[in-house]
């Protein structure tokens, strides 16, 4: 397995990472033991990196994630996102940040995270979805 750098973050990432929408059963129905058994293998491969999200399963993809990684010792780096509140899907440009993403729904949400993957950290926290719109300067 090949790794490289993630950003500026000091995290050294599997160049293949594991996708872990479909094992919320997002792709449709999904056998849990299967999903354990295809995380394993990746992780007995290399892989270090697994991309989540709260939307994938409703959280039941974090929860299987938690459950694979407190057996292993591995140094396994997990991110994950948050959706916005209720709205259009994706945000329109006319859209505010602070409406789709206000503070308490962050913080509540993140406990959430926390808890469904039973951590006290997140290595990548993400918001599920962004438009140019939010950037300090959308014409960049």
């Amino acid at each position: 397995m090949k790794y490289r750098k993630l950003g500026n973050t000091g995290f050294s990432v599997s160049e293949i990472g594991f996708g872990a929408w479909a094992i919320g059963g997002g792709w449709g129905e999904q056998n849990d033991g299967d999903s354990r058994e295809a995380l394993n293998k990746a992780l007995d491969l290399g892989v270090n990196f697994i991309d989540t999200a709260q939307g994938y399963g409703n959280g039941r993809s974090e929860k299987i994630i938690a459950d694979i990684l407190k057996d292993r010792p591995d140094n396994v780096i997990v991110a994950t996102k948050i959706p916005p509140v209720s709205g259009p899907w994706p945000p329109s440009p006319y859209c505010k940040i602070e409406d789709r993403y206000p503070e308490a729904y962050l913080r509540k949400n993140l406990e959430e995270r926390l808890s469904y993957l039973k951590t006290d950290c997140i290595d990548v926290l993400q918001l599920h979805t962004w438009t140019r719109a939010w950037n300090r300067n959308p014409l960049r």
